[in-house]
């Protein structure tokens, strides 16, 4: 029991960088509050071990291979819903902030954070708060703030494209990456990677110069000026 009373949270650390990880567990046995009863290497492992060890809160790296942190926290979140999410990672941009809560993570913070902020954290989504370092909680108010983007509107969408099907194929025709296309529509790169599978499905393309050429020929884009 903690100095209040309280038992302590347990708590299963998921990174895949073992200096990184083991660090972080290191951190936690001496802070108050807290009981380390795992880590693990991926997201895999992570569910592995919540499977087994029904801890009360998981700290969650996002980029790993094989099975990355917000699917890991789907996941947990759906089978295991008693168990909160705390991401810990190094990253703080649209594309990892939003996903991650989105998938069911309850806290978010940056790896720049204290120990003490790590047990307010975990003390806050055991309490039913959100566990949010001041600089995510200024990111979140500032796109709160900002104005929503407008749909785009087309005449007439071929083959049976959703809007944003066809809001993805038109950036494509302009130019830009995955990645740009996720930040303009504030979507994650892997739900830009299902739309274009789903849009070259359903107009039989290969690659992206077949979609650009494409969006062309149907109106939806305007070939550069020569």
């Amino acid at each position: 029991m903690t100095e209040d009373g309280q038992r302590p949270a347990r708590v299963v650390v998921v990174d895949d960088q073992t200096v990184v990880r083991e660090g972080i567990v290191m951190l936690l046995g001496l802070l108050p509050g807290i009981e380390v009863v795992g880590a693990a290497g991926d997201g895999n492992e992570a569910v592995q071990l919540v499977d087994e060890l029904a801890p009360d809160v998981v700290l969650m790296d996002l980029r790993m291979p094989r099975c990355d942190g917000v699917e890991a926290t789907r996941r947990i979140r759906a089978e295991h819903p008693g168990t909160q999410v705390v991401v810990l990672t190094t990253y703080a941009d649209d594309e990892s902030l939003f996903p991650a809560l989105r998938a069911g993570a309850r806290g978010y913070l940056t790896k720049d954070a204290g120990g003490d902020e790590i047990v307010r954290a975990v003390r806050s989504v055991l309490s039913g708060d959100a566990g949010l370092s001041p600089s995510i909680q200024r990111r979140l108010l500032e796109r709160l703030s900002a104005p929503e983007p407008q749909p785009a509107t087309f005449a007439e969408v071929p083959d049976g494209l959703t809007t944003r099907e066809t809001e993805v194929l038109v950036l494509i025709a302009e130019g830009l990456s995955n990645q740009e296309i996720a930040h303009n529509l504030h979507v994650s790169t892997a739900t830009v990677k299902t739309h274009i599978n789903n849009l070259f499905a359903k107009a039989g393309l290969k690659d992206r110069a077949q979609a650009v050429r494409y969006a062309y020929a149907r109106g939806l884009a305007k070939p550069p000026a020569k």
